[in-house]
This record gives C-alpha cells, sequence and structure tokens, in this order.
C-alpha cells in the first residue's frame, strides 16, 4: 500500500523559506514521478513541480522557476521541496503525489497517489 506523508508546511512572512517533505513508503518507486502539487481556496489543484525517481530530471511550473527546488533523498524515499522567496499568493495546501509513468500529465486526475496535504500560509 503505497503512502506519501507530507511534512513541513507552516505560517511564513512574505520573502521567507520553507521546506516541504514527503515521505514515501509501500513499494519501490524507481519507474515513478513524483510531484508536488498546490490548492488555494476556491482554485483548482495546479501543479507545481515534478521529479523523476530514475534520472532525477525535474520541472517546475513557470511562476516556481527559480524560487522553489525539488530534490529526491533515495535512501530515505523523500522527495523535498525547497521553497524560497515566497508570496501571499503561494499560499495553499501542497500535495505530495506519485504515478507510475515517465511521462505524466498537469492535471491531478492523472495521477495514482496523493498524501493529506500540508498548509503553507505566507502573510504579507
Amino acid at each position: 500500500q503505497v503512502q506519501l506523508v507530507e511534512s513541513g508546511g507552516g505560517l511564513v512572512q512574505a520573502g521567507g523559506s520553507l521546506r516541504l517533505s514527503c515521505a514515501a513508503s509501500g513499494r519501490s518507486f524507481s519507474s515513478y514521478v513524483m510531484g508536488w502539487f498546490r490548492q488555494a481556496p476556491g482554485k483548482e489543484r495546479e501543479l507545481v513541480s515534478t521529479i523523476r525517481w530514475s534520472d532525477g530530471s525535474t520541472y517546475y511550473a513557470d511562476s516556481m522557476q527559480g524560487r522553489f527546488t525539488i530534490s529526491r533523498d533515495n535512501a530515505k524515499s523523500t522527495v523535498s521541496l525547497q521553497m524560497y522567496s515566497l508570496k501571499p499568493e503561494d499560499t495553499a495546501v501542497y500535495y505530495c503525489a506519485a504515478v507510475d509513468s515517465y511521462y505524466y500529465s498537469l492535471r491531478p486526475k492523472q495521477w495514482s497517489y496523493w498524501g493529506q496535504g500540508t498548509q503553507v500560509t505566507v502573510s504579507s
């Protein structure tokens, strides 16, 4: 049974930083893509960043490029999202997700596994 458990959310002032972590368990994720999504109140869930466990290749949504860094720790089966220069518009629940495919969709519905989410609040 796949489990994704997020941690690291919280309240931070604009311009600050946070690091989110996702602990993955239940199977080998070597063929998986891991992703971070976020959902703000009243908005659709959107893809923030992805990383392929196999080769470490990454993707960032345009608005996060240069501010967020995704990484993986194979030994700990953990994926992290380091967020810098946070803005109030980054406020959302952040979700870790996984899909067993080299190619993936930007749409949440195509992803197989989800964590429970962690709240990130950026105050102005």
